[in-house]
């Protein structure tokens, strides 16, 4: 697809699905409790909402530049100005399940000459380095509930897995020979996974997985720091520890759910772990309600602003 193509009714069709996921979220959201979301925003006050917004900006800053480390390590150079403008619009489809819409960067990518097996290995990567911070600042809640440690135990072995896996070439031989005589749908598919799982593999050497789980971990903590500021202003007297296991925790709960951009799964397991130390309902609610549109909802406003702005650029490219 040219991103030129990406006007019109296609735009507009992408415009409406995040407004209608926004107007439902935030309808939800102020049924349950708007009175104590006006009074936490309050209480938040400019300070604490921009506090959060330049926290979540570093969060994408960080991502940003680990994308770009994935690129590289895979012979794409993009100009940086053109490859941030292209790595935002990804944030315009976050509320898809599984973020499966940020999906959208390769089509922009294709006319600087990335391949979509590149932009996807990026992609697949990304998923990979957020999961292993996000569990790793989750050991503070360890020891909340023994079963946590069964299902930080069960990701972990995950996570080892899928390393192991990359780590290993013989496999991807293998499943390229059963794939190279297929004919069809399936073996075009086939065929692609495996040149996408190849180029994830330079995104796992040593080195580069050392610099991108650092990143990784910088950025989530800085949106979990973000979420202990919000805290802490609207009266609540958690422990940084604990604010970032909750966070952590919720971010997982949202995407083991499945659901278009963890919407109510993580805001559930937010606001259930806040009840668990003693918070009022009206304030977990407010806190919950506030970092969301601080992170989840401004990462997809720059995406659409971003996204408008690829667009239109395309648009003079073929006039």
């Amino acid at each position: 697809m040219n991103p030129a193509y990406i006007s019109g009714w296609r735009l507009r069709a992408v415009v409406a699905s995040v407004v209608v996921a926004a107007c439902g979220y935030l309808l939800v959201s102020l049924l349950t409790g708007w009175h104590a979301v006006l009074a936490g925003l309050a209480a938040a006050g400019w300070g604490g909402i921009l506090m959060a917004l330049s926290l979540s900006s570093l969060n994408y800053a960080l991502r940003f530049t680990r994308w770009q480390m994935y690129m590289r390590s895979m012979g794409h150079r993009v100009p940086v100005l053109e490859h941030a403008r292209i790595y935002l619009t990804g944030f315009a489809l976050t509320t898809t399940p599984g973020k499966a819409g940020e999906a959208i960067r390769a089509v922009f990518l294709r006319r600087h000459g990335v391949d979509y097996a590149s932009a996807l290995a990026a992609m697949f990567s990304e998923r990979l380095s957020d999961l292993v911070a996000i569990l790793v600042l989750c050991i503070p809640g360890l020891d909340l509930d023994p079963r946590l440690h069964v299902l930080l135990l069960i990701s972990v072995a995950g996570v080892v897995l899928a390393l192991a896996l990359l780590a290993w070439p013989g496999w991807l031989g293998w499943l390229d020979a059963w794939a190279e005589p297929m004919q069809g749908r399936f073996g075009h598919l086939l065929r692609h996974l495996v040149h996408m799982l190849r180029q994830a593999r330079r995104c796992h050497a040593p080195r580069l997985l050392a610099a991108s789980t650092l990143l990784s971990l910088l950025a989530w903590s800085a949106e979990a720091l973000a979420f202990h500021g919000l805290c802490t202003r609207l009266g609540m007297p958690l422990s940084l520890g604990y604010a970032v296991f909750v966070y952590a925790a919720s971010m997982i709960a949202g995407s083991v759910s499945l659901l278009p951009g963890g919407l109510g799964g993580t805001e559930a397991a937010m606001v259930a772990l806040l009840l668990l130390k003693g918070v009022l309902l009206p304030k977990a609610v407010a806190v919950t309600v506030l970092i969301r549109l601080s992170t989840l909802w401004f990462a997809v406003a720059l995406g659409l602003l971003a996204l408008t702005a690829l667009r239109r650029r395309g648009e003079e490219a073929v006039t």
